[in-house]
């Protein structure tokens, strides 16, 4: 469950976790800049960790998302766990111009796989670098059935053209919240808050780029 935001008045306020996985390379960084910042750069290999902030104003509520940027080197692998300790979603990315890094994308969803239940995180598979559409080595057809297989949101974006960036971060946030109504408890028909004991599924559905 997101950590609650104090609210202003009524409104409804959700704090995220964030974290980006993923090879070395493969644009994690500049999704993020993107993303927060609304401009590309081609950014240094990040070092442990980077961390953004990013506050959306919703019609049904306040998210503030914390976005933990985390290295894709190899030497800091054993280490990652640390920081998507407690994460609400996770962006698993790979360069669909690199075969290599979608092959590791698989391995990072094993890493999470082994540290969260499927209701307890959001993951998204994220195709980063569609300017590269030439030099692909990853079809979209790859990226969406293997997404399919494991109840993945899936989407191609691009850091630098700005394609599609915000639409993966829209599609994690409103999967977020739309597990928040599930678990929310429903009102009896005479007022009194009631607990739903019926199960509900909370199976991730695949975005089509």
């Amino acid at each position: 469950m997101a950590q609650p935001v104090t609210p202003e008045g009524p409104r409804v306020s959700h704090m995220y976790k964030v974290v980006l996985l993923g090879s070395m390379s493969v644009g994690k960084s500049s999704l993020a800049y993107r993303y927060v910042r609304n401009d590309f750069r081609e950014l240094l290999p990040t070092v442990g960790c980077s961390f953004f902030t990013q506050i959306l104003e919703l019609d049904e509520a306040t998210v503030k998302f914390e976005i933990w940027d985390t290295a894709g080197q190899e030497k800091y692998h054993s280490v990652c766990h640390l920081y998507y300790r407690d994460a609400h979603a996770a962006l698993i990315v790979y360069d669909i111009a690199n075969k290599e890094t979608f092959s590791r994308a698989k391995l990072w969803l094993e890493e999470l796989e082994k540290k969260f239940l499927p209701d307890e995180i959001v993951v998204a598979l994220v195709g980063n670098k569609t300017d590269l559409a030439a030099e692909r080595e990853v079809t979209t057809e790859e990226g969406e059935d293997f997404a399919r297989t494991k109840g993945l949101l899936f989407m191609e974006t691009s850091a630098k053209s700005n394609h599609q960036v915000n639409d993966v971060f829209m599609a994690v946030v409103q999967e977020l919240l739309r597990r928040e109504k599930e678990k929310a408890p429903r009102p009896s028909p005479r007022g009194s808050p009631t607990v739903d004991l019926r199960t509900s599924g909370t199976g991730t559905r695949c975005c089509r780029s």
